[in-house]
């Protein structure tokens, strides 16, 4: 899931280690591997189809870890150790409830869609169920949020090595803009994908050293609780749904309505079944059972993952101290920047350095790193294919030759990384940056979530109807943004309780602006002429005959294995519960 908790920048103000040279061997290493995996994918990137889609030759595997490296930043591991830290238990559901079913729900239903029309991206699907109207809407809205993101991740890993190394902040960014868009220009997604799969391995391998260390000097789990139950004053931390029935119950300020419909259902599968980001890396895909395999193979790995970002957060409420002994309290931004103590953002980097020496912290230092470019080549990646392809080829160059757009998709991969260098500054400048990217981004993928969901399912929706509906669903979302922006009370009706805190607006605001999309769609709809069928062939379900995805065996078969993976998602609530 998107993270939309992050609120404010990473205002560290003092450098808290220094690399050994083993350390900086392994940093250095490390970029010379992905430049280096960049020419290696050049020679393969030549048409369209290799550039833009490596050319439909990923396995279910390499898709697969890619889909879910790509959601994998270290913009993410580092705010939701924080938001751990602050919350406890109630930030896995952005990686349980947030995540699984939608990703499953992609997988084994819209990804033959997607992959049996060969599109080459979420908008050109509008466009060939909608029309140009919502292409065009789609596709400029995705590449606004692209370059934001791509920038704060840019920003973000700067102020890391300078608080964490002492490196200059434009130093930072200048050497990952520059090697992300190397290695990206030269080798189009195939070298986005390769990297993102090298990425996982390296986050996985430098940030699981934490909890396992960390549990160790806790006692084990039920000594952590007992120890946060003390340190904090309260057993709920350890919980995910038992504080969810009142709004003031839980340290969020959330009710479970907001946790299921707009967390569980809007943003969730806003996100995992609309957003290019991701669907790009399934579309790569060598063959239909791939594509619903990769989504199913992301989501086993993504229930994985709160053990090496929201453990680190909670080990820190039991076993992060000052230098005297005492517990170490960690505050909000805006009061570390004031006092000088440490924030909770900073939960990431402190444990790191608490448990990592020479060697094995270089290591962690890399994965922080390769977290970071991971969410830059991400977005970097899409962009280059949503505006050759959606906005340059569909409104500009309509007629132009494969190999132009070639050109074209290199030639916008640096001009995206030059217009996210400038975000990164503008970012500078706005410690409250990333509070407004990700509501940006709620606004994006909450409606167009509606649009895509009904164009797939239901034959009457009309091209009026999913423009229209996918208009009314984003200005809706920005007017609510910005009633609560100026009159604080009004976050009170957006998420229908006084004691509701910003978090909880985040999610009734997708929610409501998600059944606004729909019901404007469906009256417009209704009213215009609809489209003939023997044009929605291969769009929507009931009109197109699904192809057999090649599975003999039960075990061969993606629906199979979601079942399994759903199952455990179901245990894990229970045992957290």
């Amino acid at each position: 899931m998107p993270l939309i908790t992050f609120s404010g920048m990473l205002l560290f103000n003092r450098q808290l280690t220094r690399l050994a040279p083993v350390d900086i061997l392994i940093l250095v290493l490390y970029f010379a591997l992905v430049v280096f995996i960049g020419f290696y994918a050049k020679g393969k990137a030549n048409t369209s189809e290799d550039f833009f889609l490596a050319g439909r030759e990923m396995t279910a595997w390499i898709a697969g870890l890619s889909f879910v490296s790509a959601n994998l930043g270290s913009l993410e591991l580092m705010g939701w150790a924080g938001a751990a830290y602050q919350y406890g238990m109630l930030a896995a559901h952005w990686y349980w409830i947030g995540a699984i079913p939608a990703m499953l729900f992609l997988g084994i239903v819209m990804m033959p869609f997607y992959y049996i029309s060969k599109t080459h991206s979420v908008p050109g699907y509008l466009q060939l169920r909608f029309g140009e109207g919502a292409r065009a809407v789609s596709a400029v809205s995705f590449a606004m949020m692209t370059i934001l993101m791509s920038g704060v991740n840019m920003y973000a890993m700067a102020l890391v090595m300078k608080t964490v190394l002492g490196w200059n902040i434009s130093f930072s960014i200048w050497v990952g803009a520059a090697t992300v868009a190397l290695y990206v220009m030269l080798g189009g997604l195939r070298s986005a994908i390769i990297n993102e799969v090298l990425q996982f391995v390296l986050i996985w391998a430098g940030a699981a050293m934490i909890p396992i260390l960390g549990l160790i000097e806790a006692g084990g789990w039920t000594k952590l609780k007992a120890q946060i139950a003390v340190n904090v004053g309260t057993t709920d931390y350890g919980h995910m749904w038992s504080t969810l029935g009142s709004f003031k119950d839980n340290p969020m300020g959330v009710h479970w309505t907001g946790i299921v419909f707009g967390l569980g259902f809007v943003i969730s599968f806003g996100y995992w079944t609309t957003d290019f980001l991701v669907v790009q890396r399934v579309l790569s895909a060598n063959n239909l059972r791939a594509a619903k395999m990769a989504p199913v193979i992301g989501a086993a790995f993504k229930m994985a993952v709160p053990f090496i970002v929201i453990v680190p957060g909670l080990l820190a409420l039991a076993v992060l101290k000052n230098p005297d002994g005492t517990m170490m309290h960690l505050v909000p931004e805006s009061v570390a920047a004031a006092t000088g103590q440490h924030s909770y953002n900073e939960v990431l980097p402190l444990m790191l350095i608490r448990y990592c020496g020479p060697g094995l912290l270089g290591l962690g230092i890399t994965a922080l790193v390769a977290g970071f470019m991971s969410g830059m080549a991400g977005n970097v990646s899409a962009f280059s294919t949503v505006w050759t392809y959606d906005l340059y080829g569909a409104f500009i160059s309509k007629k132009a030759s494969d190999k132009h757009y070639v050109a074209m998709g290199r030639w916008s991969t640096v001009i995206g990384m030059l217009v996210s260098i400038a975000t990164a500054y503008l970012v500078m400048n706005a410690a409250s940056i990333m509070d407004y990217v990700q509501a940006l981004f709620s606004f994006f993928i909450a409606p167009l979530f509606g649009t895509v969901i009904l164009g797939m399912l239901w034959k009457r929706a009309t091209h009026w109807g999913g423009f229209l509906g996918l208009l009314a669903g984003t200005i809706s979302s920005i007017g609510m943004f910005l009633w609560v922006q100026g009159n604080a009370g009004a976050l009170r009706y957006i998420a229908m309780s006084p004691d509701a805190k910003p978090m909880a607006e985040n999610l009734y605001r997708a929610l409501w602006s998600w059944i606004i999309c729909v019901v404007v769609t469906v009256v417009v709809s209704l009213v215009t002429k609809p489209v003939p069928r023997e044009q929605l062939a291969g769009l929507v379900y009931g009109v197109t005959p699904i192809p057999h995805d090649g599975s003999k065996n039960l075990w061969e078969k993606p629906i199979f294995w979601a079942i399994v993976v759903i199952v455990v998602f179901f245990i894990l609530n229970l045992i957290f519960w």
